[in-house]
């Protein structure tokens, strides 16, 4: 008798809708994909190429796809306006979900993915932050948890995209929340991870500007975004995110403790080739952030199998990433108004909520 697989489907065939579904198809024993879902064309004429031939059935129509005959779970990377709609239909249907980050530019709505959650306790649902997926960060994570460094402080942490010369993020920003709840909702989830996820937010400031893309002022948003977070108990977090890197993707962290310090990915590289030419020794770096992660989106895939079938819990907190937009919109709206806001010790803000 073949081992039980969980069935599968993946609503969203862009970017990294793609990639998902290419994972669960090939690179997820335990799962077998047998629907998608996209109102695409383009995106459609994808999937009767690489997925239709599988066995994959693809619709047009989200809620027919919820249908698809034994369905079990619904992996949701789809624009993130529908993230959480998509979500709370999957958990009615009695679906399991996983869902890209985040769940939505809104706390509230973001909330209501969990409070339906709530009413679901059958169900594995996550939300996919996936540095928690990566090797190298559990690596630093358990070193800090083991008290390698003493006390956790200070963390620094950047979320830096190469330079999109078509200015694509432009119009994204319509629908993205800013930089800080797209490009630093990562960072900001680190910080959750590593100072506690208890951890109570005392202010927030930031700062940006366009250096590359002015027309994103019009959605009030930036290609360069500073933020300082600052937690109750001592410890503090500062956030940088950029558009304009030349190079290619470099996201970093530094977690620094008071007897030492650990860094991730400070000195980023593609392969271990380095190039020995007249001009110098060159090391070329991921040119996207799939192309540092992506194993971490595999191994995300496999362990949110993993808990469905063994009803085992999922590796992090939904909870969790209704605090990681919480403080992104905090961020972007401290950039935008120009205020530092500020928290009492039980996490409620001080001034009216403007989020």
């Amino acid at each position: 008798m073949s081992p039980k697989k969980l069935k599968v489907a993946c609503a969203g065939l862009g970017r990294m809708g793609a990639r998902h579904a290419l994972h669960l198809l090939n690179r997820t024993p335990r799962a077998e994909l047998v629907a998608a879902f996209t109102p695409d064309e383009a995106e459609v004429q994808w999937a009767k190429q690489h997925l239709e031939p599988n066995g994959v059935t693809t619709y047009v129509d989200y809620d027919e796809m919820l249908k698809h005959p034994g369905l079990q779970a619904v992996v949701i990377a789809t624009v993130t306006t529908v993230h959480a709609e998509q979500a709370i239909k999957a958990m009615e249907a009695n679906k399991h979900v996983l869902c890209e980050k985040p769940l939505s530019t809104s706390v509230d709505v973001s909330q209501s993915v969990v409070d339906v959650a709530k009413r679901y306790p059958h169900l594995k649902v996550m939300c996919g932050f996936s540095r928690r997926f990566d090797a190298s960060y559990r690596d630093a994570f358990q070193r800090m948890d083991s008290g390698a460094i003493g006390r956790a402080s200070v963390l620094r942490s950047q979320t830096c995209d190469k330079l999109d010369p078509s200015g694509f993020f432009v119009e994204y920003a319509k629908y993205s929340g800013g930089i800080f709840v797209d490009c630093n909702i990562h960072d900001i989830d680190l910080a959750l991870w590593f100072f506690g996820q208890d951890s109570i937010v005392k202010s927030v400031a930031a700062v940006g500007i366009t250096a590359v893309q002015p027309e994103l002022r019009k959605y009030k948003d930036v290609d360069n975004g500073v933020g300082i977070v600052e937690f109750w108990g001592g410890k503090i977090a500062y956030f940088y995110s950029s558009r304009m890197m030349a190079a290619g993707q470099h996201d970093m962290t530094e977690i620094i403790g008071t007897e030492g310090k650990i860094t991730v990915n400070a000195n980023p590289q593609g392969t271990l080739v380095d190039m020995y030419e007249s001009n110098g020794i060159r090391r070329e770096i991921p040119q996207h952030y799939y192309g540092r992660f992506e194993q971490a989106f595999v191994t995300e895939a496999n362990e949110f199998t993993a808990a469905c079938l063994d009803d085992t819990k999922v590796p992090l907190k939904l909870t969790g990433a209704v605090q990681a937009v919480k403080i992104g919109c905090a961020l972007q709206e401290a950039l935008n108004e120009g205020t530092k806001i500020n928290f009492d010790e039980t996490g409620r803000r001080l001034e009216n909520a403007r989020l």
